[in-house]
């Protein structure tokens, strides 16, 4: 199944046997203090720098999550940012809010550009009456977020539960499955040792079971260890094999981009490893001329 998030005439396409899809997730103002500070100023410039650090360490589409504590202007700042993005660069944008008048301003805003995603619908009642209807008014793609009004269950089963929900439901008003992708959750390794465990299995079973296409933020599950990236990238990798087809992840973190192109490669997700192969001598021809530049 194939699932497909467009700008004008590019299209990016999520499926099982084509490369992974990365969402660059920096777009966030989560932990990042200079973001925070000029989206709360209303200063797009760092949007954009953030926007353009990701396109050219290989995102395919470009999450966007303006949410700031205590803004109660949140509708507006997507809009604004939005249509600042649409004005200086061609990627598909996700839509990233848990607040549906905030979802609603974005996909106003990216109205006649093409498909974008939205991230999310969950399973709690309220986003699929909020959430789906505006999926199927604009023709987007979604993500569902397999949490429901009574939290996230602890055990695959539960978590394929919720999935097919937010299929049925999806479906039920005439948003058809290939325009939904599964966030199959991750969770901390520091608060639940079975945590990646469960993600996995849920991955494998949402795909057996339902056949759409995957998407985690893989990095939840290093929070509040030592070495989160060893742990991530490694997650990362697992997590491909089990059938994640697409991450909301960093691509400036050269490690998680040279894991995504290592796991296409030996996936047979790239054709004889050309990605990989050429990634790895754009690296060294970049280190060689960094060396000859300190001669």
């Amino acid at each position: 199944m194939q699932t497909t998030i467009t700008r004008g005439d590019r299209v990016v396409t999520i499926g099982g046997d084509l490369p992974f899809v990365i969402i660059g997730e920096r777009i966030n103002p989560t932990g990042k203090k200079r973001l925070t500070e000029a989206l709360a100023q209303r200063r797009m410039d760092v949007v954009i720098e953030e926007a353009k650090r990701q396109i050219d360490a290989g995102a395919h589409v470009l999450d966007v999550n303006v949410c700031i504590a205590g803004d109660r202007k949140e509708p507006d700042l997507m809009t604004l940012t939005v249509q600042t993005l649409l004005g200086a660069v061609d990627l598909p944008l996700c839509i990233d809010s848990p607040n549906w008048r905030s979802v609603k301003a974005g996909l106003e805003a990216y109205h006649g550009h093409g498909r974008p995603l939205v991230n999310s619908v969950t399973g709690e009642q309220d986003r699929i009456d909020n959430v789906l209807p505006l999926v199927k008014e604009h023709d987007a793609s979604t993500l569902g977020m397999l949490v429901d009004d009574d939290g996230i269950p602890d055990i695959p089963e539960g978590r394929l539960a919720i999935a097919e929900k937010i299929v049925n439901a999806a479906e039920a008003i005439g948003v058809s499955r290939d325009r939904i992708v599964i966030d199959c959750v991750c969770l901390t390794l520091g608060a639940d040792d079975q945590a990646a465990r469960v993600t996995l299995e849920t991955i494998r079973l949402v795909r057996e079971t339902l056949g759409v296409n995957v998407v985690l933020g893989a990095s939840n599950v290093s929070f509040g260890l030592p070495n989160r990236r060893l742990l991530n990238i490694s997650f990362l990798a697992m997590a491909m094999y089990a059938g994640m087809t697409c991450g909301i992840i960093d691509p400036t973190i050269p490690e998680v981009r040279r894991t995504v192109l290592a796991a296409d490669a030996l996936l047979g997700k790239d054709a004889f490893s050309e990605r990989y192969i050429e990634a790895c001598r754009a690296e060294e021809a970049a280190v060689a001329a960094s060396a000859g530049a300190g001669r």
